[in-house]
């Protein structure tokens, strides 16, 4: 039996206990969870490396998140949140969902097994050799997933495959596998908990890992941030005042030049125009640290 469908003997008694104890309980079956992630680095890194190899050769290549259950919940979140965090485009963004995007908000348990339609969804979206598939399933053996990452290695993508269980055909059939060693659930087979945990915290890892490494985070701050929000905008304008060394005026000042954008406002505040700021970040690929290193060179050159 695959160990995440196993009933754990620590948790036998779990209904009987106080309010406080179980919760107790199910959060400290968590740290199984983060346990598992941790040993999964060294197969996250290079899984990230790849990816971020990928995308930058392919500047239309897309990242594409598969799955069913709370799996493809878990991918479509951390797809979603990459766009107003990173500036990463919508349409460098794919899903494979079983049961599709109503799946998202209605159980669509059945689907999971529909291993043909994982196939036609796949040419659907057109997955391709510029893109990157990252295919959840915390038992591994789920049909949708595995034929979506078979579809999506057969097509020539970088196929990342997450998955819970040792052994499973997922982690076999992905060119990069991720294994999170999570165990039993508190609740035998929901594993919308600890497993459920151990991958949204490995997806963070690893799109985080992939957009530092895509040149869209400088000293930790998010500099391709979308400042579509009142919240956001004066989030720029702080992340132009840190990088700059300039007072709020100076960097709203600059944020309205670039039309909200934050690497080019870092640059204008510098002392570049618009032009010569988005064309020094365009020599660069977009990294605002070798652009900031060259505008300094040239000032100083000057």
């Amino acid at each position: 039996m695959r160990k995440t469908e196993e009933f754990a003997e620590a948790f036998r008694d779990i209904e009987t206990r106080s309010d406080e104890d179980i919760a107790a309980a199910i959060l400290d079956a968590q740290s199984t969870g983060l346990a598992a992630v941790r040993q999964s680095v060294p197969d996250l890194t290079v899984a990230a490396r790849a990816a971020a190899t990928r995308l930058r050769e392919n500047p239309s290549g897309r990242l594409v998140y598969g799955g069913a259950g709370t799996s493809a919940r878990l991918g479509v979140q951390d797809g979603v949140e990459l766009v107003p965090t990173f500036g990463w485009p919508h349409a460098r963004l794919a899903y494979l969902i079983a049961g599709g995007p109503g799946a998202l908000t209605q159980t669509a348990e059945g689907a999971e097994d529909d291993s043909d339609q994982a196939r036609r969804d796949a040419i659907a979206i057109d997955v391709g050799a510029a893109d990157v598939c990252v295919t959840l399933s915390a038992s591994g053996v789920t049909p949708y997933a595995l034929a979506a990452c078979a579809a999506a290695r057969e097509a020539g993508a970088v196929t990342i495959g997450i998955a819970n269980n040792a052994g499973a055909p997922l982690l076999e059939a992905a060119e990069y596998p991720i294994l999170l060693e999570t165990g039993p659930e508190p609740i035998g087979g929901s594993t919308r908990m600890t497993a459920g945990t151990a991958q949204k915290v490995t997806l963070n890892l690893l799109s985080t890992l992939l957009m530092i490494r895509m040149g869209r985070v400088y000293r930790g701050m998010m500099v391709d941030v979308i400042a579509s929000s009142d919240k956001l905008r004066d989030r720029a304008a702080r992340i132009v005042m840190e990088a700059a060394g300039v007072e709020e005026d100076a960097a709203r000042q600059a944020l309205a030049a670039s039309e909200n954008a934050v690497k080019p406002a870092i640059l204008i505040a510098r002392g570049l125009t618009f032009a010569d700021a988005q064309a020094l970040l365009d020599a660069h690929g977009g990294d605002l640290r070798n652009a900031l290193a060259a505008a300094g060179d040239a000032a100083g050159s000057a």
